[in-house]
């Protein structure tokens, strides 16, 4: 466990000594106090000061003795006080966290937690009281507030992160659905704005992505405010008031710290998130989806007949599941106006009765506004689970103000009792939430396949940022959409891996697919769970392989932004022989390559302009001609 770098007594004796050795006055007069904190060698380094003319907090964040974060204001004000400033320490108390844990979906399914944990204790000017909760891991640094009751409701915080002034920055302008466009910049000449809290910078120390984690209807969802030619990034919350009727610990404020390989297979935010509270998990469980929207539109929406075509198709890929979007309960003829007698008139019942019979399960989408409500919710909830729906698809909350997030408490808690699997889309971004909730198997939170203005370098952004955090509902595989997406059909098949989701929704046409038969073939096997996660190469904005593991094979996904090139990927897999087959684009179509590689050697492929690959590597023996099973 580390130990405090400065306490008042060694900052007198530091300022002794450097009187003798002729210090000038002021730096003798010091006596800021300052804390330490570390998972260990080569972990990032967490140090907090208090200055204690001002009784100001400041967080800093270094690894390797190298600049993460700049010593970044922490403190909130409450209606009660205002804990930012006349802060006096009282006392420290730290312990290991440690604990291991099972997931449903992700990256990674089998989860280890190692952190050291220091709580340090303060007196505001009028007797109020602060607890300030730093965690280290060996891949990041959180912390958050802990406030007694009757410290009144919050107004607001102080928090902010200073980055060198020349970081990169990869930053994702603010929306309420979250689903802004990456663009990179440098932390200071950012335009003035607001931006997601999932930035990446890159400094001396490494890359840092900014997160938060354990967040609930007890506070308010953050965003970044920052002014053009500084380096600091404040923390705005969606509430100017945020309600505390008792104690309170804040969510989470997250820095995702290491190489860039690290952060991109970082668990942290689940990792600081609370325990499942769901005891049985069998009934959940990942898969890739036949998704019907960008297929066939409103017209599908309303159309037995077309849903039952859908899951044939499903069912003869063995895909297990099909998500049925907008208008199935609408009234007939209709657009956006609820039949109300769906639960009589609905054909629903019937596709599920005809999906399960081929082994197809069925997802289907539901609109916030029609669950809103207890009385809503206790007609629509146990209906769909009667019938037998797999999961629902819940769009349009489009916010991250309090009495939303206390309807994702709410709704997160009856889903699991009525055992619905779940995908939010217009959504919140993971906050640990498939961690404490894992029939969260998904959320958009996204610029995805949906938008008409994404750019290739916008893809290969998206697996260092947004989908470090959690599962994605990016729904890759809209083959269709030629002219409307950036990528090449090779790095659309690569999508799939790149860019992990619980549920794994496939946005082409039955047609597009079967003009594909590589990309068909490819999207039978690949799982929507993993059992481990690698960077093969990557730079932001420019180049993405990741490589995810499922059993004793491993799926590549590639993407780049750019001009043609040929690859060149370290096959850091393992030792021994590989047999990697690729999927690449050619002149007439996509091309498969079959090679046996050594683990470590180079796999090279020749890449269209903005394009990608896929590949899929299984352990090579003597007569072996395929990994597909």
């Amino acid at each position: 466990m580390s130990v405090p770098i400065r306490t008042a007594v060694t900052a007198v004796c530091a300022s002794l000594a450097a009187a003798l050795l002729g210090a000038a006055p002021a730096q003798a007069e010091q006596h800021d106090q300052a804390w330490s904190l570390s998972a260990g060698a080569h972990a990032p380094r967490a140090e907090v000061g208090l200055d204690d003319t001002t009784g100001r907090l400041t967080l800093a964040v270094s690894r390797d003795g190298r600049t993460v974060i700049e010593p970044s204001p922490v403190g909130l004000v409450t209606e009660q006080a205002d804990l930012s400033k006349d802060l006096r320490f009282l006392h420290r108390k730290s312990r290991k966290v440690e604990e291991r844990y099972r997931t449903r979906s992700g990256k990674r399914l089998d989860r280890r937690v190692r952190m050291n944990e220091t709580r340090l204790s303060f007196v505001g000017a009028q007797g109020a009281r602060l607890d300030l909760v730093v965690r280290a891991a060996a891949d990041g640094i959180a912390y958050r507030y802990v406030l007694p009751t009757g410290s009144g409701d919050v107004l607001g915080e102080a928090s902010a992160f200073t980055l060198p002034a020349d970081a990169k920055a990869w930053l994702g302008a603010y929306r309420a659905d979250n689903e802004g466009q990456f663009a990179q910049y440098t932390a200071a000449t950012a335009p003035t704005g607001a931006y997601s809290d999932q930035a990446l910078f890159s400094t001396d120390g490494g890359y840092t992505l900014l997160a938060e984690s354990d967040l609930t209807g007890d506070y308010s969802g953050a965003r970044l405010a920052h002014d053009q030619g500084t380096g600091t990034y404040r923390v705005e919350l969606a509430d100017e008031r945020v309600a505390a009727t008792g104690p309170l610990a804040t969510p989470w404020h997250a820095m995702v710290t290491g190489d860039l390989a690290t952060v991109t297979r970082s668990t942290f935010t689940d990792d600081l998130a609370p325990a499942s509270k769901v005891r049985d998990t069998s009934w959940i469980r990942s898969g890739t989806v036949l998704w019907t929207w960008l297929a066939g539109g409103r017209e599908a929406g309303q159309s037995l007949a077309a849903h039952k075509a859908y899951v044939d198709h499903a069912a003869q890929r063995h895909w297990p599941y099909e998500a049925v979007d907008a208008g199935w309960y609408y009234r007939p003829g209709e657009w956006d106006v609820t039949d109300p007698d769906w639960q009589t008139d609905s054909w629903l019942p019937e596709l599920v009765r005809y999906a399960r019979a081929k082994g197809v399960g069925i997802i289907v989408w539901i609109h916030q506004r029609d669950l809103d409500t207890p009385e809503e919710r206790a007609q629509w909830l146990p209906t769909l689970e009667q019938w037998g729906v797999r999961g629902v698809k819940i769009d349009f909350m489009n916010s991250e103000a309090q009495p939303m997030l206390r309807w994702y408490d709410t709704v997160l808690a009856e889903t699991a009792a009525h055992h619905l699997m779940v995908d939010f889309h217009g959504s919140t971004i993971p906050k640990g939430i498939q961690r404490t909730w894992p029939q969260v198997m998904t959320l958009e939170g996204v610029a995805g396949e949906e938008k008409r203005t994404n750019t290739a370098a916008h893809l290969t952004t998206l697996p260092f940022t947004r989908n470090v955090i959690g599962s994605m509902d990016f729904t890759p595989g809209a083959f269709q959409r030629v002219g409307l997406r950036p990528n090449s059909d090779a790095a659309e098949v690569g999508l799939t891996v790149a860019y992990e989701s619980g549920l794994q929704m496939f946005a082409g046409t039955p047609e597009s697919y079967e003009a594909r038969p590589l990309a068909r073939a490819y999207f039978d096997q690949v799982p929507a769970a993993w059992d481990d996660t690698r960077l093969l190469a990557g730079t932001p904005g420019q180049e993405a392989v990741l490589a995810r593991r499922s059993g004793d094979r491993w799926f590549l996904g590639g993407l780049y932004a750019g001009a043609a090139r040929t690859a060149r990927v370290p096959l850091a897999l393992g030792p021994g022989r590989w047999l990697v087959e690729t999927i690449r684009d050619g002149a007439d179509g996509l091309v498969q390559d079959r090679r046996v590689l050594r683990g470590g050697d180079t796999l090279t492929v020749d890449v269209v302009a903005n394009g990608g690959f896929a590949a899929l590597a299984c352990p090579w023996r003597t007569g072996l001609t395929t990994c597909h099973r």
